[in-house]
């Protein structure tokens, strides 16, 4: 099971790319210092459920998309409009408030 503070995930996360291994993705909280960078994606999980999904969009700004997310023991699914079946499905491996590690 994964090192994983639930209460943690309530925030906006972008991709740490740099901090990517093989086999892992990072993620840190939006106002975490990163290194310049022509665009981040990200996430915003609220604690209602609620998702928005931050994409970059063809002039290199966000493109936000909204939908719902849930945590089932140790994966986080995102839900898009009305879909019943999650689009997406990240594995956790840790998670605090200043580090969000998923499984590639």
């Amino acid at each position: 099971m994964a090192n994983l503070d639930k209460e943690a995930l309530h925030q906006t996360w972008m991709h740490s790319r740099e901090e990517d291994t093989d086999t892992e993705m990072v993620f840190r909280p939006e106002g975490y210092n990163f290194p310049r960078s022509r665009g981040r994606t990200g996430f915003d999980l609220r604690p209602n459920g609620a998702l928005a999904e931050i994409g970059i969009a063809p002039t290199d700004a966000q493109q936000t998309t909204t939908g719902k997310w849930q945590l089932e023991d140790d994966k986080l699914l995102f839900y898009q409009g009305s879909d019943t079946v999650p689009g997406k499905v990240m594995q956790v491996i840790h998670a605090d408030t200043d580090r969000l590690v998923v499984k590639k």
